[in-house]
């Protein structure tokens, strides 16, 4: 059974949620990637922050990144799956929810990232084509 600490990318790190919007594009940066999992104080899940939403949900709005925090930009109930969780589960969460990033957690602490480069390094050609059309199929009103 391949499970998802198999597949995922370790080492991913949490921004704080009181972290600044530009301190967080500075970490993505220097992690050379494009989503971090926002911590509360508790160092559990509360969101995840994308370069996408930096620019779109802040930048663009004319807010100043270096005012607005990873924890304002969190929208919506954050995602998770665990370490053991089999290929199959991480598949339908990520389908389910339309998300291209899932956090592996493992005793309470984040282990590593899904990504959609994990999933194409380690699925077959069918799995990937079912989980594409899933989250990037068109909404009925789209």
């Amino acid at each position: 059974m391949t499970t998802a600490g198999d597949i995922m990318h370790r080492g991913a790190q949490w921004i704080p949620a009181h972290e600044t919007v530009d301190r967080a594009a500075q970490l993505m940066r220097d992690l050379n990637v494009g989503a971090l999992p926002i911590s509360d104080e508790n160092e559990r899940l509360c969101g995840i922050l994308t370069d996408r939403d930096i620019v779109v949900g802040c930048v663009a709005m004319g807010h100043d990144p270096a005012r607005v925090t990873a924890g304002e930009m969190a929208k919506g109930t954050p995602r998770w799956i665990g370490a053991d969780a089999d290929v199959d589960e991480v598949l339908r969460e990520m389908q389910t929810h339309r998300i291209r990033r899932l956090p592996v957690i493992e005793d309470k602490r984040l282990v590593g990232m899904i990504s959609e480069a994990d999933l194409a390094q380690h699925l077959t050609d069918g799995q990937i084509a079912t989980w594409a059309e899933h989250v990037y199929a068109r909404t009925p009103s789209g």
